[in-house]
Parts: structure tokens; C-alpha cells; sequence
């Protein structure tokens, strides 16, 4: 059964308005339907465990962990599974249902998403699916519904990173609570344009803290992030590239693999795990393979090796590579190997014989590397050159250039953008635009390398981080620094990191390739003049615009 869709939850969503009959992204209408029935579902499961908040009921840290993964599974790019959803659908039913006993006396004007019960068939969720659509209300203000998207699609990428931290035992009750809070409003309809955008804000806000608390669960599991050269070129010999940004995937499978002659590369949004001692130790941890996540279909394409993808950044796979590709954790295609956890525990033999019996490449590329590994830790252990770059002259202006790299036209503005930064002024990056300017030599400044390389967007709290401390050292807000943020959005965890940076009063935000299409002019021209968030044009004008000259 197949039927229309909506969604422009994403950049690349159809014509910048919306995908109607499928997902740019590759997901079908069943998947976006089902996925809105989810998040329907979370929104009745956010209003009794609001209530149960408002009680002073504890809710379990299962609970917590099931919204965040579900949650999270509806972020583009990571589960294209129908049965998934089918099995998640359930699985918040029965979670919401729970809630609703736990809080006992419940109103009478209730949600209907609270009140909602789904069926045990995947053709009448579909059929159901009808009711939890974005745009199912015609009637709703259009303010009122971009506001609420805009809360959901920070959720979503909220979600991720809870999720990682959850992984290695890192949770905040602050956190998690604050998703049964923001989910609740979305049905609420009493609230105003200006409640929702308080509620967008506050999200932020929460999302600093728990990427905050990511940071903290990968440093105190792996280290500091450390500069480190990483081989970006092929080595002899059978390999496994790890895609996505669970490092705990990445250290359990480094541990089955050691001394078992294979190779071990990163992808896209893993490359920040050569900088992490506790990683970077495995000697057959030895480069980082291809580009950008958009890339994966040419760059995968019969390779002789295996993929594992642990987290988002999943592309439809090639027939030439769809049977050495594996999933795990959330992310799912459909007829895909996935490897399961069974009592806390993954199995990852069957990549290892497959990565063995396809044999690897043959020969070795000749060498070339780059420099990652500049987290907050590392690059504020320079501070005092730093400042006293800036104190000299030296270092003339700090660019931010970063986020989500994809495949509309237009993203060679980053490359160009880089390229064209004086020599007299720092980059820091993070994330996977970088990948358009990554591998390109921008030389030093001050005895620095003028491309800092902070990581990933899971690494967005170091970038944020860095920029608070300069502030403090200068005796000024961010927003006096010489500093620009320059920013490229894709997915939700994107979404995410702007509300952050807004919450923090951060401004003159450039934003590209697109705006979002969720956001209605009212709200833009909000963002515009509360916070100067403007689209990007080109980068001579934009430089020009910064610097002045």
C-alpha cells in the first residue's frame, strides 16, 4: 500500500516547499506517514508524562530512552524501515498507555493524540497515519504550526544527542523531561506564537546542556580530542568503514577486529574519532575513507571491503554494495544485515567474514593526510597565543564555517567562501560541510594551522565552547568578537544547534544553501530582527560584509 506524503523537514525537501510522493532523502510515503503516526504517538505520550511530571511521578530511565530513540529514528537519513516504525508505533502506544495509568485522574479535554490507540496492522496505521500529518489541520495559523515544527525538528536532533549520551550512561533529568514538556505543547492549542517561540528557545537552551553532557560522555570514555594526522588515502589489504557518530559501535568493533589483519576507516561524520586517545590507540584504525554523506552511492559503489552505518547519514544503497553494507542501532533498510545488541552486547562477526572474504583492495594509494582533532580542550590550550594574535594584529578575524553538507547546488559557496578568507584570519569547522574544504592546505597564522578542525556536529558544544572562552578572555559577549558564523544546514540536529545559538543570544547568523521551508515569513522576519539571521548571497559579498574591506 502506497500513498502521498508530506514533509520539509529538511533542506533538500521537494521544490523548497515539501515532499509530496516521496522523499528526496529516499524514504517512501508508508515510511513518512508512519513516521508521523510516531510522532503523533510521542505527542500523547509527552502529554501524560507531563502530567506525570507535574505530580512529582518519577518516570523511568527505559521511557526516556524509548522517546529519545524514537525520536530520533524519524530523523532524516537513519531508519527507512517500514516494520521499524510499525514495531515503535506499538511500543509508544503501550508506553503512552502506561503513562496515562501512572497519572490516574486525567481531564476532561484531552488531545486527541493522547486519547488515540493503534491498530496492530501496518495498513491501518497507514490509514491512520492521515490524522497525524503536518498540514492535516488546514485551519491551524500558519505561525502557530511553523512554530511547532520548528520545536519538533529540534527534538529531533536534540534526540541525537541525547541518544549518544545515553549509550554511554550520561542522562539529565532536565534533559529528558524537557521533551514530554515540548512535545505536550504541541497540542495545546492555547498557546500563542509567542509561548511557542519561548518554548523554541528554551529548547535551545536545553540542548546546550545536553550537548554538554555528550561532550562529557565521549571525553570521559575516549579522552580529549588530540590533533592527529589523519590518512585520507586507500591502504592494501581487507577493510570496514564505519559510518555515522557512535564511537561505541566504532571502539567495539576496533576490539574485534584487533589482530585480525583488517582495516579500519571512518566516514563522513566518524572522521573526529582519530583525535580520541582511547581510539586512536587501535593501530588498524588507518584513515578516514571518502567524502561527505551525499557522496556514498558513487563512493561505495562495488567496493571490495564492508560498511557498518551506526547512526543518520544513510543513503539508499547501491545493488553493488547493498549486501556488504550492515546497520545497527537504530538505522535500518529494509533487507539490510543488522547487527542486533543482545543483553548489551553486539556480535560483529558477520561484517568481520564478510570484510575478510571480500579481500580489500589490492594496493596502496600514495599518502596524504589531514589534521583533525581541535575540540575545545585542545584549542583553548593555545588560548594565550591566540589572544595575543588577536592583541597583535596577527589574526585579524575567526570564521565558524560548518554544518551539514548535501547535494543541492550552491554548497561550492563554502569551499569558495574558505578559499577566499584572508590570510590573516582562522577557520574553525565542524561537521560535515567541511568536507568541501577539508583536504585543501589554507596555511598557518600565528604559529596556528588556519583551518581548526572541532569535529563534528556532535562536537557543535566544543565550537560553542571556544567561542564563550575568547569571549571571557576578551571581556566581551560573543557577538564583539572578531568572529563570523558561517553555517550550512541539512538535517534536524542542525535545527537543533541554531536554537542554540539563538538561545544564546548569538547574532548575524549566515545560513545557507536555503532557508528552512517550515519557517513562515512572520517567523523569519522575527529571526531577522531579534537575532540579524540572514541568508548567505556569495562570498566576495559576504566577506566584504564582514571584514569591511
Amino acid at each position: 500500500m502506497e500513498s502521498s506524503m508530506f514533509c520539509y523537514q529538511c533542506e533538500q525537501t521537494l521544490g523548497a516547499k515539501g515532499c509530496v510522493k516521496s522523499g528526496v532523502c529516499g524514504k517512501n510515503a508508508n515510511v513518512a506517514n508512519l513516521q508521523d503516526l510516531l510522532v503523533y504517538e510521542l505527542k500523547g505520550v509527552g502529554f501524560y508524562g507531563q502530567k506525570a511530571i507535574d505530580k512529582g511521578l518519577p518516570i523511568d530511565l527505559e521511557t526516556h530512552k524509548f522517546v529519545v530513540d524514537a525520536m530520533f529514528s524519524t530523523l532524516t537519513n537513519v531508519n527507512f524501515d517500514e516494520e521499524h516504525f510499525v514495531h515503535y508505533i506499538k511500543h509508544a502506544d503501550k508506553i503512552k498507555e502506561e503513562l496515562k495509568q501512572k497519572v490516574a485522574d486525567i481531564p476532561d479535554n484531552i488531545p486527541e493524540a493522547a486519547i488515540y490507540r493503534a491498530p496492530e496492522t501496518m495498513e491501518d496505521m497507514l490509514k491512520d497515519s492521515k490524522r497525524a500529518g503536518i498540514m492535516v489541520d488546514e485551519n491551524l495559523d500558519m505561525d502557530i504550526r511553523s512554530l511547532r515544527e520548528l520545536l519538533i525538528y529540534g527534538f529531533k536532533g536534540m534526540a541525537a544527542y541525547a541518544h549518544h549520551a545515553l549509550i554511554l550512561d550520561k542522562y539529565d533529568d532536565e534533559v529528558h523531561n524537557f521533551f514530554y514538556k515540548g512535545l505536550a505543547a504541541t497540542l495545546d492549542n492555547t498557546l500563542t506564537v509567542e509561548d511557542l517561540f519561548n518554548l523554541n528557545m528554551e529548547l535551545g537552551k536545553v540542548n546546550f546542556k545536553c550537548m554538554e553532557l555528550l561532550d562529557a560522555a565521549n571525553t570521559g570514555a575516549y579522552g580529549n580530542p588530540e590533533p592527529t594526522e589523519v590518512l585520507v588515502t586507500k591502504k592494501k589489504g581487507p577493510f570496514i568503514i564505519v559510518s555515522g557518530h557512535d564511537l561505541k559501535d566504532l571502539k567495539l568493533l576496533l576490539e574485534q577486529t584487533e589482530g585480525k589483519g583488517i582495516n579500519i576507516y571512518t566516514h563522513c561524520e566518524m572522521i573526529p574519532a582519530h583525535g580520541y586517545p582511547e581510539l586512536k590507540k587501535y593501530k588498524h584504525l588507518v584513515g578516514n575513507y571518502g567524502g561527505a554523506w551525499q557522496k556514498q552511492q558513487e563512493e561505495f559503489d562495488g567496493i571490495p571491503g564492508c560498511i557498518l552505518m551506526t547512526t543518520n547519514c544513510l543513503q539508499k544503497p547501491r545493488d553493488s554494495y547493498k549486501d556488504r553494507l550492515f546497520t545497527t542501532s537504530i538505522v535500518g533498510w529494509p533487507d539490510s544485515p543488522h547487527i542486533e545488541e543482545v543483553n548489551g552486547k553486539k556480535d560483529f562477526t558477520p561484517i568481520i567474514e564478510k570484510a575478510l572474504e571480500l579481500g580489500g583492495f589490492t594496493e596502496d594509494e600514495p599518502e596524504k593526510k589531514i589534521l583533525v582533532g581541535f575540540g575545545h580542550h585542545a584549542t583553548l590550550s593555545h588560548a594565550n597565543e591566540i589572544i595575543e594574535a588577536v592583541k597583535s594584529g596577527k589574526i585579524r578575524h575567526f570564521f565558524l564555517i560548518g554544518g551539514c553538507d548535501g547535494a543541492r547546488p550552491g554548497r561550492n559557496y563554502y569551499t569558495e567562501f574558505a578559499e577566499k578568507t584572508p590570510q590573516d584570519t582562522v577557520i574553525l569547522t565542524l561537521a560535515c560541510g567541511k568536507f568541501r574544504f577539508n583536504k585543501l592546505y589554507l596555511g598557518t597564522v600565528a604559529g596556528l594551522p588556519r583551518l581548526l578542525d572541532v569535529g563534528q556536529c556532535s562536537d557543535s558544544y566544543s565550537a560553542i565552547r571556544i567561542a564563550l572562552a575568547l569571549a571571557d578572555a576578551f571581556d566581551c559577549g560573543v557577538n564583539e568578537l572578531p568572529l563570523s558564523l558561517v553555517l550550512s544546514w541539512y538535517e534536524q540536529k542542525a535545527v537543533g544547534i541554531l536554537l542554540t545559538l539563538l538561545s544564546l543570544g548569538i547574532k548575524d547568523i549566515r545560513l545557507g544553501p536555503t532557508l528552512p521551508a517550515f519557517i513562515t515569513p512572520n517567523i523569519l522576519q522575527v529571526l531577522v530582527d531579534k537575532f540579524g539571521l540572514k541568508p548567505i548571497s556569495t562570498p566576495d559579498e559576504d566577506l566584504q560584509a564582514i571584514l569591511g574591506k
